[in-house]
């Protein structure tokens, strides 16, 4: 990571508590759905690549116990190595992806955010949380069955993934090898049953790792995705705010916004940005078409 990056990183980072582990709201009302409109790319292909984990045998909690539980970890943050930030070899693609956490203040759905979605035929990466689904059964099964959406993993209990308990934003991150795999593995075998195939990415509680619990993302056949845009600051920035940030990213970026609150802005900060990266030539893909080749 270069030094600019990470100063850019750490910026922003202080928002990414907020959007899932309670309300934040700039006291607006829930966002409009924006309106249809033309100019999307309807080439994106629909069917994602076979996750790694269904062509191997399931590694056991054991397993990875022994394999790392004396393990010690040689960096936290966003950055570890094989975490994914950015679409590789695209002049072009762009990946929106919204985190739905769950848990006390963050269960919420954006209702607005998704209809303005499927008006402008916008494929996104949806990374859910296990509490998330439990209080939004219904929802849930409406997003996974939409072939615009692919469903990804945040997560059991929305937890930091550090095999050491240390913690980001004041939320205890997990202890112990142990802890890692029940953290990624609880609600993967949750979408597994729920989606008929395992997921394929991964992105913890806060996006904080260390490269000890990233490896073991690994192991369990999933790819940790980070994100080089943060951009709605975890439910926290206002309509203007997330436009202005969103509208700014580049080829390649892959931005985070929050799908579980709806009195937030990014609904209709979204809804003013995508029309901009549209008429500035960009296409928007799920993380599978994005990241097939890499």
């Amino acid at each position: 990571m270069t030094a600019g990056r990470r100063a850019v990183l750490a910026a922003m980072a202080g928002g990414l508590l907020a959007g899932c582990a309670g309300p934040k709201s700039d006291g607006s009302a829930s966002a409009s759905s924006g309106s249809p409109g033309t100019g999307v790319d309807s080439a994106v292909p629909s069917t994602p690549g076979t996750a790694p984990s269904a062509t191997r045998p399931p590694v056991t909690r054991e397993e990875i116990v022994a394999r790392y539980g004396r393990s010690v970890p040689h960096t936290w943050g966003f950055d570890a190595p094989g975490v994914v930030h950015s679409l590789p070899g695209t002049t072009r693609d762009i990946a929106l992806t919204f985190d739905a956490c769950g848990g006390p203040g963050g269960s919420g759905y954006d209702q607005a955010l998704l209809d303005f979605l499927r008006a402008r035929h916008i494929p996104a990466t949806l990374f859910i949380n296990s509490r998330w689904i439990d209080a939004n059964p219904a929802v849930f099964h409406r997003l996974a069955t939409d072939p615009l959406f692919e469903i990804a993993n945040h997560g059991t209990r929305h937890r930091p993934l550090s095999v050491t308990g240390r913690s980001a934003y004041g939320i205890p991150g997990t202890r112990g090898a142990g802890e890692v795999y029940d953290e990624i593995a609880g609600n993967q075998a949750k979408l597994t049953g729920l989606l008929g195939a395992p997921p394929r990415f991964f992105r913890s509680g806060t996006a904080y790792c260390d490269d000890v619990a990233a490896r073991i993302v690994g192991d369990l056949g999933e790819r940790f995705v980070s994100f080089s845009v943060n951009g709605d600051g975890g439910a926290t920035f206002t309509a203007e705010q997330v436009h202005t940030t969103v509208a700014s990213a580049g080829a390649g970026s892959i931005v985070l916004c929050h799908m579980n609150h709806p009195k937030g802005g990014t609904a209709r900060g979204i809804a003013r940005a995508v029309p901009h990266l549209l008429a500035a030539g960009h296409r928007f893909v799920r993380l599978s078409d994005g990241l097939h080749s890499a």
